[in-house]
């Protein structure tokens, strides 16, 4: 019985240390696995529901070390795209129109990320591994990091910051649930997870260590995982030290959404601005 892409992948991986760019053998085998993230046949992490509690994510660690031999099985080499030169190890994605996908100039995506039909990307950067979902955009000076997994119909906005969680390889990815609005200049790193529906502030820094707060209980619920279908926003809860007493950053829940609830413009900035918020 043949050997299945994964256990090559795996096996491959276990001798690593033998490896060079002149593995053209070892290569081919990468190149199968990177294709299919790039396809979207193959993902780093698999998603069911919300994407908030740990039943619901299955990390394909294969597919992670897949990305990580690819870096050792080739080598910097210079680029030229039209005015634009790059010195990298990997190329950027191709095929755009035919995949039904935007790329305004000033954008760009590495080989291995997938894009799915409909996603628009502004101005932006999203690295290999990364998913993002249908009917997406990727706004002005957005990055999504490696391997992070971007839900359907997600408005990341200007300036958000997707982390990259690449190694340990079982560690899970940045997940952002579908039909959720990252507001300008959040930052979502370290394994973090934004449920699905739910609306992020502008300015939120969302961290695995980062305590989110139910706004009516004062209670926390978590750290680093925002529950779906709410609305949140950036805060600070007090803490006593024996320097004095500082707020510390923390994520904050002021309101609970119907699943499905969808928002008009107006009334997400009602609900915001009564808390002095922003998206």
């Amino acid at each position: 019985m043949s050997t299945s892409l994964p256990e090559q992948i795996t096996e491959l991986w276990e001798r690593r240390d033998e490896l060079s760019p002149a593995d053209s053998d070892a290569f081919e085998v990468v190149r199968q696995a990177i294709d299919l993230l790039d396809r979207g046949e193959a993902r780093v992490a698999d998603v069911t529901g919300d994407g908030v509690s740990d039943d619901e994510v299955t990390v394909n660690e294969w597919a992670k070390l897949a990305i990580l031999l690819l870096f050792r099985l080739t080598s910097m080499e210079t680029m030229e795209l039209g005015p634009f030169e790059y010195a990298d190890k990997i190329p950027l994605k191709q095929g755009y129109q035919d995949a039904g996908v935007r790329v305004v100039p000033g954008a760009s995506a590495r080989w291995g990320s997938h894009l799915s039909r409909g996603v628009v990307m502004m101005p932006s950067y999203v690295n290999i591994g990364a998913w993002v979902g249908e009917n997406s955009m990727v706004d002005t000076w957005a990055t999504v990091g490696s391997c992070a997994q971007i839900g359907a119909n997600v408005h990341l906005s200007g300036g958000v910051g997707i982390g990259g969680v690449l190694e340990p390889a079982n560690a899970s990815p940045v997940i952002i649930g579908d039909e959720c609005m990252i507001g300008s200049r959040c930052i979502v790193a370290e394994g973090a997870r934004v449920g699905a529906g739910t609306i992020l502030g502008a300015g939120c820094v969302l961290t695995a260590s980062i305590p989110v707060i139910d706004a009516e209980t004062g209670e926390e619920i978590s750290r680093g995982r925002v529950p779906a279908w709410s609305v949140a926003v950036s805060a600070t809860r007090s803490r006593t030290f024996a320097g004095g007493e500082f707020g510390l950053p923390c994520v904050l829940v002021i309101k609970r959404l119907n699943e499905g609830e969808r928002h008009d413009k107006s009334k997400l900035n009602d609900i915001l601005r009564d808390h002095g918020a922003t998206v």
